[in-house]
């Protein structure tokens, strides 16, 4: 068996379909199977798939802007050229399947599995359907979704299955001295683990160099700058250590310290904090599909969320050092988090890629 892969540009279409891949590699049926990606060619998702020893194309790809742009005039080119690329790759390697989770990447991919008769599966992750997806749900066979609320958007070819998260994460073993000593941190103050998502987010990135000398008396601060945007100061400020990306491994160590976590809304970093129980903060991107998803969360009790647009130094303090005092309210968020999303996405997926292939 032969499974083609696709998304990228940012890690957000990546993390649930690596998450799928390791379970699918577990799983005795698939023992034969191998795997593909195709991605962009200098997106993050490159670096995590070499990591997890996946094959990866890569292929020029336009993007799909809805606003205006020069580069709206060039692309159409690009596109095309992606899809040519595309075509003649699924042409040669004859996968069996082809699975996407998003990203402008994988329509000209998805669009040349379906000329050449190749089932196609897309994953929902998001509450508010991307672009992407909507230009490619005509051609899938099934449309796998997180959200109970998705399958209207979707029809009857949608099943709501959950959303994959890596178990690795969970099954990781390590005590939590032996992850501070690792990390460079120490057992005299609580955690918080800050991430902005596989490419960073500068908002966050600004508010906690602004707020660092104050976060640093009362905690310590795990930052996650994104790759490529970290400020150089990883080891010489007390209190604070910095990275620009963790791959599985040290990701796991970091939320195993973790008092709270501090979090963009992107899915894939929400269904981690769901499958870990861990309380959280969430500052979700203004006026985008991720207020959609915090919004569940905090209807849910699930998660403290901010609103990035009238977030300021002084309120972030004080929200964290409130959250982190309040052991109540963290066992709450910690409790409800953990029952937010459906159960065993990765088999009820894994299950509905062997139907289609078999």
């Amino acid at each position: 068996m032969k499974i083609l892969f696709t998304g990228g540009g940012t890690g957000g279409p990546v993390t649930p379909l690596l998450a799928l891949i390791d379970s699918i590699r577990n799983n005795p049926e698939f023992c034969n199977a191998k795997f593909l990606w195709i991605g962009t060619e200098k997106g993050i998702e490159k670096e995590m798939v070499f990591k997890e020893n996946i094959a990866y194309k890569s292929i020029k790809c336009g993007k799909l802007r809805r606003y205006f742009s020069w580069k709206n005039l060039i692309d159409p080119f690009f596109i095309f050229y992606g899809i040519l690329q595309s075509f003649l790759i699924i042409k040669k390697w004859k996968p069996s399947i082809v699975v996407s989770a998003g990203g402008y990447v994988s329509a000209g991919v998805i669009w040349s599995a379906w000329l050449l008769r190749i089932p196609i599966l897309i994953h929902q992750q998001d509450l508010r359907p991307g672009l992407a997806n909507r230009l490619m749900a005509p051609f899938a066979k099934i449309i796998t979704v997180t959200f109970e609320k998705s399958l209207d958007d979707y029809g009857k070819k949608a099943m709501w299955t959950g959303n994959p998260g890596r178990n690795k994460l969970k099954n990781f073993k390590i005590d939590k001295r032996s992850a501070l000593q690792k990390l460079g941190l120490h057992d005299k103050l609580p955690v918080i683990l800050i991430l902005g998502g596989g490419t960073g987010a500068e908002a966050i990135n600004d508010l906690v160099k602004e707020s660092m000398d104050e976060l640093i008396k009362f905690t310590q601060v795990l930052h996650l700058t994104g790759k490529g945007k970290s400020n150089g100061a990883k080891h010489e400020i007390k209190n604070y250590r910095q990275f620009d990306f963790l791959h599985t491994e040290g990701l796991a160590k970091a939320f195993t310290v973790a008092d709270i976590v501090v979090s963009r809304a992107g899915m894939g970093a929400l269904t981690e904090l769901s499958l870990l129980g861990k309380p959280a903060i969430i500052i979700p991107i203004p006026d985008s599909h991720q207020e959609d998803n915090a919004r569940v969360f905090k209807d849910n009790e699930a998660a403290l969320v901010l609103d990035q647009k009238i977030l300021n130094r002084n309120e972030f303090i004080k929200n964290i050092k409130s959250l982190l005092n309040n052991f109540e309210l963290k066992d709450k968020y910690s409790g409800n988090i953990g029952k937010i999303l459906k159960n065993k996405a990765n088999e009820k997926i894994i299950k509905i890629i062997w139907k289609l292939v078999a």
